[in-house]
């Protein structure tokens, strides 16, 4: 895996959570800026299809990279056979699908980082773990994730289920960012007002919340770095 995939120097576009609403999509990386994609490419919205290509063009071209997020994890693993429940939503996207798509998918979900540093800033899907500071991302494959890849996909569980069946997750981590650090992340929906939710921590340091909805309802969001 490349250690430094953003060019230094760089202008950096992040871009939330994208569910597969590829028109939100093409808006967002239509610049001359790097883009930094947050993970959950996929799923639920009307052309996962169409952002996977886009998001791997971007890839394959050097002009952009995606941090792995929990729904990009499954769709690879249910495209290798492994034995993982198929929901709806997934299965919608393997549907849409053909054969050379399922290939770079399987390639470039198993090469992205689950979290990457760069300055002052470190993307990640889920959540932050103090790992993250100590070293780079581990060359995860399509593996289960556990330990410090399990927080950067899924974030902290308070060990709580939701009403709507989802495991209920603690901001906890926040108040562990050292001071200085702006933690940049998606997969739970925060944002009250349709803008990306930010959070300080105890210890100075801040999380940005970037998943505003894309392909559930809601819109896509993206920041553009200094």
């Amino acid at each position: 895996m490349t250690t430094h995939p953003i060019p230094p120097g760089a202008k950096v576009r992040v871009v939330g959570d994208v569910h597969g609403d590829a028109t939100g999509f093409a808006y967002a990386t239509a610049t001359d800026r790097f883009i930094v994609q947050l993970g959950d490419l996929a799923d639920h919205g009307p052309d996962s299809a169409g952002t996977l290509r886009m998001m791997f063009d971007l890839t394959e071209t050097g002009r952009g990279l995606f941090i792995l997020g929990n729904h990009d994890l499954k769709l690879a693993r249910v495209l290798s056979g492994d034995h993982v429940r198929i929901e709806p939503v997934v299965q919608a996207t393997v549907d849409q699908m053909d054969d050379d798509l399922k290939a770079r998918t399987l390639r470039l979900v198993a090469e992205a980082p689950a979290w990457l540093r760069y300055g002052s800033a470190l993307f990640v899907h889920g959540g932050f773990h103090t790992t993250m500071l100590e070293q780079p991302s581990p060359d995860h494959g399509l593996e289960r994730p556990y330990g410090a890849v399990a927080r950067a996909l899924y974030g902290e569980p308070t060990g709580r289920m939701q009403t709507d069946g989802y495991p209920e997750r603690s901001l906890r981590w926040v108040d562990r960012i050292p001071d200085g650090l702006t933690v940049y992340c998606g997969h739970d929906r925060r944002s009250s007002d349709g803008r990306p939710y930010v959070r300080h921590g105890a210890l100075g340091g801040t999380a940005v919340f970037l998943d505003t909805g894309a392909g559930k309802g809601g819109h896509l969001s993206w920041i553009d770095l200094p």
